[in-house]
């Protein structure tokens, strides 16, 4: 069987990040990789929604990156309670 290189360029922390959670599941990040491109394959695109935000999730992100208008919460009871109200 023939391959081919990929080169790829990625952040140092997701980097790190993506192989740990990689390591938990007993694949490499080459295994990934080739699980990532036969899914494409077979789907004739990628293997998850990718949309565009629109301008109210945009802003949102925005916001979120930022710092600002955030809540932050001790407990996900205390997150959940505030969605009732």
């Amino acid at each position: 069987m023939k391959t081919a290189l990929i080169h790829a360029r990625i952040e140092p922390q997701i980097k790190q990040k993506a192989e740990g959670v990689l390591r938990k599941l007993g694949l490499t990040p080459t295994e990934a990789i080739r699980i990532f491109y036969r899914q494409i394959t077979l789907r004739g695109g990628l293997p998850f929604p990718v949309a565009i935000p629109n301008d109210l999730t945009a802003s949102t992100l925005e916001k979120s990156r930022q710092g600002r208008e955030m809540q932050k919460f001790d407990t996900l009871e205390d997150m959940f309670e505030t969605w009732e109200k």
